[in-house]
């Protein structure tokens, strides 16, 4: 870890963000099992909430890991690493008052912990979406043939086959994509976050 450095705070603060930009900085983290749905439901809120005029931005895994996280892997000391560093940029995001939505797989709870207590500390609101299907559906699913290979053994250290997934114990928001479509989904999200006052 650097220890020469010294935070620099700038001349815009919290306060005043929200103030101008009429909305408040916040991080939805979608959570799942690959093909869950988690892509799909925050490409739709993404959509939906810059047709409202807000301020919103999208951190998807797989496209993560095509620059900023490129050099990492998939067995669990790189699955840390690579959710410290998106909890670290979606803090910046929901601190620049943005509606951060994160769609990562995510699987250890104490990775979730570790991002939610970044933002907790920083003032900043963090909202777990629990995108939830059972793992048979999900295999049906199978949009890029992952499952298939993963139980061929092409595929080592995969969620849910050859690796765990361990879900949310208390989301704030829970959807079942086996009983719940898209629509539906982006419904629910918009109304919690309009309930609190994000939006």
């Amino acid at each position: 870890m650097s220890t020469n450095i010294t935070f620099h705070a700038g001349s815009v603060d919290t306060a005043e963000r929200t103030q101008l930009l009429g909305q408040k900085g916040i991080t939805i983290w979608f959570t799942g099992l690959s093909a869950s749905g988690k892509s799909t439901i925050a490409c739709a809120l993404e959509q939906h909430l810059l047709h409202l005029h807000k301020f919103t931005y999208r951190l998807d895994g797989d496209n993560v890991r095509f620059g900023l996280n490129k050099d990492l892997g998939f067995d669990e000391k790189s699955r840390n690493e690579n959710i410290r560093r998106i909890g670290e940029v979606s803090k910046l995001f929901a601190d620049a008052s943005c509606v951060t939505l994160t769609a990562f797989i995510s699987p250890y709870r104490a990775d979730r912990a570790v991002a939610r207590e970044l933002h907790e500390k920083g003032g900043l609101a963090f909202v777990e979406v629990f995108v939830d299907a059972p793992l048979a559906v999900v295999e049906q699913r199978d949009p890029k043939g992952l499952y298939k290979k993963a139980r061929a053994g092409e595929i080592k250290d995969f969620t849910g086959i050859s690796a765990p997934y361990e879900a949310p114990e208390s989301p704030e928001i829970h959807i079942k994509t086996d009983e719940c479509d898209v629509t539906e989904a982006v419904r629910r999200i918009t109304q919690y976050l309009s309930e609190k006052g994000f939006i």
